[in-house]
């Protein structure tokens, strides 16, 4: 994402300017856009116009509207913003207080107004404005006749492509219409690495599979590189690791990225972070659970005594419409890092952030045990941690 103008008070009030660049961009703007800001942005509105002669035409114009942010909706998919809100400036094409919705657009400005950029915000913005912040890791699951190419990004995993071939079964005393069919699914795959990745940002891409298919898939994608001089692939065979995986569908990238013999490739990247993370919060749980709590109560209960080692935290609940509450969860972030500890703010668009999602979208892991927390009652948090995508 692109930083146009950055300007914000001591009061934490202000404005800021962005360009986003890509898909990753817009789900940062949508964590970063919360009910009650002001949205300014181009936009087209269907204008009709009527001749001295009576008759009417219709006419699609451009024009910048600022909008009061009463519902903001992202399409995973399509990677698409749409804020809809009431104009809250003079307009010759819309009236103020009239609503409209603003589809927020690849490369082109727009600009964010709070009346305070907590500390959460300016995170997600600098993390949002840093060039180092890219997809620096890939995943191939596969199994015979599918497989999924994942790109892994600071805030979430996306499926670059799906991969579906039918695949002829073998026949006693004729398999050639079954390796007809592995070389069509392999050039599939190797086809759609090319199209989708970015070897010059990527550190490590994962080919991952049942049994040896990722053997065969390396093994292919180097002879046909080496047959037509792919510089792509034979320049960054080193980035390729082969694994394990249980299956060919998405849901494998969370065991590969917990697997403790890749760690050490991955250590770079955020979303091994995140998956690790877990699972020390899971272990804890299980070894020593008086020290491994989840819900807003119990951990707040446990950050009064400074206790928290590890806080885990969901973007969503960030978003939540109600100021109050997003206020507390800011409060709690800033309170664990005052006093020395880890707070981590997971993506609900990676794997990971979607277990946690399921854990009220709070859980930490403390630095000694608090048996009497267990005794508190738990509040209910807002319906706002939710399955995106």
């Amino acid at each position: 994402m692109k930083l146009v103008h950055k300007n914000i008070d001591k009061d934490g009030k202000g404005s800021v300017a962005v360009i986003p660049e890509e898909t990753e961009d817009m789900w940062h703007a949508y964590n970063l856009i919360s009910e009650g800001d002001l949205i300014r942005a181009s936009t087209i509105r269907k204008v009709n116009t009527e001749s001295a002669t009576g008759s009417t035409s219709a006419n699609r114009v451009r024009t910048t509207l600022t909008l009061a942010v009463e519902n903001v909706d992202f399409d995973t998919q399509a990677g698409m913003l749409r804020v809809k809100g009431r104009n809250t400036e003079e307009n010759e094409y819309v009236k103020m207080g009239a609503y409209h919705t603003i589809d927020l657009e690849m490369n082109r400005k727009f600009t964010i107004i709070k009346p305070n950029w907590d500390s959460i915000a300016l995170e997600i913005l600098d993390n949002a404005c840093d060039v180092a912040q890219h997809a620096d890791l890939a995943v191939v699951v596969m199994q015979e006749g599918l497989a999924h190419v994942c790109l892994i990004t600071p805030s979430m995993t996306t499926v670059r492509a799906k991969v579906d071939v039918t695949i002829p079964r073998k026949r006693k005393g004729n398999i050639q219409q079954h390796e007809k069919g592995m070389q069509k699914f392999f050039d599939a795959i190797v086809q759609a690495i090319l199209r989708h990745l970015n070897f010059d940002v990527l550190k490590c891409i994962l080919l991952a599979s049942p049994g040896f298919i990722k053997d065969q898939l390396y093994d292919y994608m180097l002879q046909w590189a080496t047959k037509i001089d792919e510089k792509k692939i034979l320049d960054n065979k080193s980035k390729f690791i082969l694994a394990h995986s249980s299956s060919g569908f998405k849901h494998s990238v969370k065991e590969l990225l917990a697997d403790p013999n890749l760690t050490m490739r991955l250590t770079e990247t955020r979303a091994a972070g995140e998956v690790k993370a877990l699972d020390s919060f899971y272990q804890m749980m299980h070894n020593e659970p008086t020290r491994a709590y989840y819900g807003i109560n119990h951990v707040e209960k446990a950050n009064e005594s400074q206790a928290v080692e590890l806080l885990m935290i969901s973007d969503a609940l960030f978003r939540s419409s109600n100021i109050n509450q997003r206020k507390r969860f800011v409060k709690l972030v800033e309170s664990v890092k005052e006093s020395g500890g880890q707070a981590r703010i997971f993506s609900s668009m990676h794997v990971s952030g979607e277990q946690l999602g399921q854990l009220s979208g709070i859980a930490a892991v403390l630095r000694f045990p608090m048996p009497e927390i267990e005794d508190e009652e738990e509040d209910e948090v807002p319906n706002t941690v939710e399955q995106e995508g």
